[in-house]
């Protein structure tokens, strides 16, 4: 009875099982599109998507400002202050209306370069001139699935993501059947519009309980406390992913394609088991640690994250390592076997990242840009000088290797700076 007990009262099990679910739908799905991306196009088509998914995921924090966990922050705490929202999304409209029109215009006119940079060639120029005219989907998307997330609406949350994960799926393998990769690259450059689409339909008239458009201003009253916010995402999200795309064009140049479409692969396997982590992080975690004040309530809120989840993320783990070549074979095809090797660094990296960040989130939840910046930053650049170094030695599998060295260190920072939180006496945090 106290199990059962402790299923039903804990947000955080409830939260999960109802994310798992949706993940594992994702995952089905997921499955089918890259076992079909893997037939058709091979390991040089996986590199060329995670290209283009790396460009779309800068374009959604540059598009945005970056401020979304900045919604997410001040939704959770102005939810029921009207003049405190009006506040929050008329500086959100300024300035992701700036950074969207800056960046169409940008991305429409070095369309070219952007083809050169990420794919050594122009012949891609033209989906660069679709994603110009996406930018603002992209940034809308953010900013309101910022306020779900700071109103902790969970369970909508899981609805959009289901619905239009399939769409855009569907969309995908459409356009693989019949365009090849070219038509792949098209179908996720305007994926944004079907999330926007799916997502205004189900939660448009919530949204219109917090978003008061008519008495929207062209004043920013909030732009120093958001800006902070930017600067975290422009170091965890931009700069995360432009080193990704470096070390691919890195991996193209000096091994060969095939062999970045392998590391790709790698990645996509682990961002699908890390964004039901993420997801965790941003609809429960960080609006928590906004309404926690006390070390001593920050410390027992941590313990019950770990005991509830890392038993079952390590159980998780296990299982994909230990079902490795199966899932390649099945997720992709023989070709891929290779990336078997990467298996048991990435995993480990991720289980160190996982735990380093229920830590670093009280960084975001609480405002402290200093040591939020400084631990992704020292973290990206021992990622990035740790992967120059061991590529050369140890191919692909260095720069795995390389990516667990750099969360190590990031998980020790982390530890450091939160000492006093997390062993000394009880404070005001």
């Amino acid at each position: 009875m106290k199990l059962l007990s402790f299923f039903k009262n804990n947000l955080v099990l409830k939260i999960t099982s109802l994310n798992s679910l949706v993940v594992g739908i994702r995952l089905l799905v997921s499955l089918l599109v890259q076992n079909l991306l893997a037939q058709y196009t091979g390991q040089a088509g996986i590199a060329k998507v995670g290209q283009i998914r790396n460009l779309s995921n800068i374009l959604s924090s540059l598009s945005s400002f970056g401020v979304f966990n900045g919604v997410v922050k001040y939704v959770s705490e102005y939810k029921d202050n009207e003049k405190g929202l009006i506040k929050l999304f008329s500086t959100v409209f300024v300035i992701s209306s700036l950074a969207t029109i800056i960046l169409s215009f940008l991305i429409f006119i070095y369309a070219k370069a952007l083809s050169l940079w990420l794919f050594f060639n122009v012949d891609y120029y033209l989906i660069f001139r679709i994603l110009s005219v996406v930018v603002p989907f992209i940034a809308m998307n953010r900013i309101f699935n910022g306020i779900i997330s700071g109103i902790s609406a969970y369970k909508v949350h899981a609805k959009i993501e289901l619905i239009w994960y399939t769409l855009a799926s569907f969309l995908l393998l459409l356009s693989l059947y019949f365009y090849n990769i070219e038509g792949v690259l098209v179908a996720i450059a305007i994926t944004p519009t079907i999330q926007f689409l799916v997502l205004t339909f189900i939660f448009g008239k919530t949204l219109n309980d917090y978003i008061k458009f008519s008495q929207l201003s062209f004043r920013s009253p909030m732009l120093k406390l958001l800006l902070g916010f930017s600067l975290i995402s422009f170091v965890a999200t931009v700069c995360s992913n432009f080193v990704e795309i470096n070390f691919r064009n890195l991996i193209s140049d000096k091994i060969s394609e095939n062999e970045a479409g392998l590391w790709t692969a790698m990645s996509s396997i682990s961002k699908i088991y890390m964004q039901f982590l993420i997801t965790i992080f941003s609809i429960y975690i960080l609006p928590k640690y906004t309404k926690i004040h006390f070390s001593d309530v920050l410390r027992k809120e941590i313990k019950t994250i770990y005991k509830t989840l890392l038993p079952l993320v390590i159980i998780g783990m296990l299982v994909v390592y230990f079902c490795r070549e199966i899932l390649i074979v099945t997720i992709y095809n023989y070709d891929f076997l290779g990336m078997a090797i990467l298996f048991k660094w990435q995993l480990l990296a991720d289980l160190v990242r996982f735990c380093a960040n229920i830590l670093s989130f009280k960084f975001l939840a609480k405002n402290q840009v200093k040591y939020f910046v400084s631990t992704q930053l020292i973290g990206l650049i021992t990622y990035y000088v740790f992967g120059q170094l061991l590529i050369k030695y140890l191919f692909v599998e260095g720069l795995v290797i390389a990516l667990l060295l750099s969360n190590l260190l990031y998980f020790v920072i982390v530890l450091f700076i939160m000492r006093y939180d997390l062993f000394g006496k009880n404070r005001r945090i």
